[in-house]
């Protein structure tokens, strides 16, 4: 009878790193365009009912609200992406100019992840001879040089991650009946950032109820200041 070999399906390599960023991302998004979004919403039913004021209120901090998050995402991505390229400019110099003193870095590196001072420099040789620049840029630099930060995708993904989070509360708050929009849009937006919440929890390995209850709460208390605001306002004539 043949033995045989254990099935592992765990994931390995940088590429998990990086989904389970994106996805932390995404959630992130979400849970903003969620929150601020109902905020706004919220705040100008306490002032008035009328379907068409929530409509442009709604869609116009959507919109407002995505290009904000997409913009800010690409200045921020496209930073990070200009000090990797740097960095790895400058390393790629220093190896063309200074090869041993690269080598005994290299060597010393290895030696500070555990490994004994012979043993660390068969590796740094080997490593440098397979190909310097990326062994340099994944353990002095911690960059792969083939998967830098793309600010497009960062963008895209935070316009398209806001705007999924904004739409509920905007779609809750204009398509049911008059007198029944805002418990409607309250229960609504509370249930999704309760899964925001467990979903930031799961990913990030951290307490899932402290991290539902702190959602929740948050979004709670952003409602009901701007309803209290646009109700005042609204009592007013404002």
């Amino acid at each position: 009878m043949t033995a045989q070999t254990p099935e592992h399906d765990e994931a390995h390599g940088g590429g998990l790193g990086s989904r389970l960023n994106w996805l932390r991302a995404a959630v992130l998004g979400a849970n903003d365009g969620i929150v601020s979004t109902a905020g706004l919403v919220v705040g100008v039913a306490g002032a008035t009912d009328e379907r068409a004021a929530l409509l442009t209120a709604g869609l116009a901090g959507l919109l407002a609200g995505s290009m904000s998050m997409a913009a800010g995402e690409y200045v921020s991505v496209s930073t990070q992406r200009d000090s990797e390229e740097a960095a790895l400019a400058t390393e790629k110099r220093e190896l063309a100019t200074e090869p041993q003193a690269e080598l005994i870095e290299l060597t010393e590196l290895l030696e500070g992840k555990g490994l004994d001072g012979r043993l660390a420099r068969e590796v740094a040789e080997q490593l440098t001879e397979h190909d310097a620049l990326r062994a340099h840029a994944e353990v002095e630099l911690g960059i792969d040089p083939d998967e830098l930060t793309n600010p497009w995708h960062a963008a895209g993904a935070s316009f398209l991650a806001f705007t999924v989070g904004a739409l509920l509360p905007l779609l809750a708050i204009v398509l049911p009946p008059t007198g029944q929009r805002l418990w409607i849009t309250v229960l609504a937006v509370l249930v999704a950032l309760a899964l925001c919440g467990w979903s930031s929890a799961r990913m990030g390995a951290a307490p899932v109820r402290r991290a539902i209850l702190r959602n929740v709460a948050g979004g709670a208390l952003a409602m009901g200041v701007t309803y209290a605001a646009g109700s005042v306002l609204g009592a007013v004539g404002v």
